[in-house]
């Protein structure tokens, strides 16, 4: 059987990266066009985006659990098991997204005005808040599918959809926000609408996708436990600490993100901003590593030899370095760019994301290692070890020190940042230690 190394890898990378990028581009976009608004609107969109967030992560971190299910099914060739796969997680993600949409519905307009700083923004954050429910609900139903899509190696279709949306989202946030074309200026609220819009028509393709490359296994006789009930729960058995370990991080960025409201308005702004481009430019690491994990799943799903499994992560966790210095050089021409990037910026919030750099470009090379680790380990099924290590170093150290940092010793933003640093140095004997023992090679996946 051919190795898959850095070249395979790549292939399967580049496109899942690019929809990366464009997902979570989403509020980057939203940050650049309302950015023109003032401080007073970029507060209201990360109020409402935090907030927002914490639902999107529960179905992000469901998703990626399937994503790699969904390798081990392809890899052994069992058309059954595809096919439960894919029913258990759309039934999966499509309940989690109702049920937190419901939730903000009923109390996210009342946790807002407990957090926002003014009236002025926990309205404007309020609205954005209820127009972004139908985001939700169609990435409930995109993401799981974009991830079914990525555990066949087909990670260019899920790309199809965003190179849709995007102009979509671009275009009629631009015109909904300043009123263009005879449309009516909506401010914060026309940036959260034209994310609605762009994301519905990303949803509907993507099921037309689905249909047309997938149809065959609506006829697939069974289910990978005899019947549905049984292998929803066995989906649900795998995917609990994959989620568990997406929804404690989302939950603790989040958290965080709500602490940091207590800042000064520029501390707030430039934590606000420069959350989504930690995010975005990361997807450049993060997808190689997700696709290294992908590829591992397959492996194991074959059977493949130690050896083989051995020669594929050495290439992979190579690459996975050279990914990790692109985006410290992202992070450079970005903070270099700030007066080109955010004109209308005070001076005060521009200082603070230019210090965040050192930090910015140090983080990639120990997140970068420390992913290929954590997703070689979820493929091999050693999931609650992973969960084990981010609950930890999440909310027994990140949280309560951004508390400790924020409320009682007002350190600078600079400090606070720092912290998600100090919390990769943390994970990385763990990590390292479990991946190098190798009991991984000898998962049985199927099971």
């Amino acid at each position: 059987m051919p190795v898959s190394g850095a070249r395979q890898v790549f292939a399967l990378a580049w496109p899942m990266t690019l929809k990366a990028i464009f997902l979570h581009g989403t509020v980057v976009i939203d940050g650049l066009l309302l950015s023109s608004l003032g401080e007073a609107a970029l507060a209201a969109m990360g109020l409402a985006a935090a907030l927002g967030g914490i639902v999107l992560g529960v179905i992000f971190a469901f998703s990626h659990a399937m994503q790699i299910r969904t390798a081990q099914a392809f890899g052994g060739g069992d058309p059954v098991f595809l096919k439960s796969v894919l029913a258990s997680g759309l039934t999966v993600s499509l309940s989690i997204g109702i049920i937190g949409t419901g939730l903000i519905l009923t109390w996210g307009g009342t946790l807002i005005g407990a957090l926002a700083p003014s009236a002025e923004i926990a309205a404007q954050a309020q609205t954005y808040l209820t127009i972004f429910t139908i985001v939700i609900l169609g990435e409930a139903i995109g993401q799981c599918i974009a991830s079914f899509f990525n555990g066949c190696s087909r990670s260019k279709l899920p790309l199809y959809g965003y190179l849709l949306s995007v102009p979509i989202n671009v275009l009629s946030s631009i015109a909904l926000i300043h009123g263009l074309w005879g449309l009516p200026a909506l401010g914060v609220a026309g940036a959260a609408l034209g994310s609605a819009i762009a994301i519905t028509v990303q949803t509907l393709f993507w099921t037309a996708l689905l249909l047309r490359t997938n149809g065959h296994l609506r006829r697939v006789v069974g289910w990978h436990r005899d019947r549905f009930v049984p292998t929803l729960r066995r989906h649900i058995g795998f995917s609990l600490p994959i989620a568990a370990t997406f929804v404690s991080s989302t939950l603790a960025t989040h958290v965080c993100s709500l602490i940091y409201a207590n800042l000064s308005l520029n501390g707030f702004a430039a934590m606000t901003l420069i959350a989504p481009w930690n995010m975005l430019a990361g997807q450049v690491s993060m997808q190689w590593t997700q696709a290294t994990g992908i590829l591992v799943a397959q492996h194991l799903g074959k059977r493949a030899s130690e050896e083989v499994l051995d020669r594929f992560l050495s290439s992979a966790w190579r690459g996975a370095f050279v990914t990790a210095g692109v985006v410290s050089l992202i992070f450079l021409i970005m903070c270099l760019s700030l007066d080109w990037v955010y004109p209308n910026l005070e001076d005060e919030t521009r200082v603070i994301l230019f210090g965040f750099l050192p930090i910015l470009m140090i983080i990639q090379f120990p997140r970068a290692t420390n992913a290929i680790c954590g997703n070689t380990l979820r493929a091999a099924g050693d999931t609650v070890y992973v969960m084990h290590i981010f609950v930890w170093t999440q909310w027994a150290f990140r949280v309560p020190a951004t508390a400790l940092f924020v409320l009682y010793l007002d350190l600078s933003p600079f400090w606070i940042l720092s912290l998600f640093l100090w919390e990769e140095f943390l994970k990385f004997p763990a990590f390292h230690r479990r991946l190098w023992r190798g009991d991984w090679k000898r998962s049985d996946v199927a099971a």
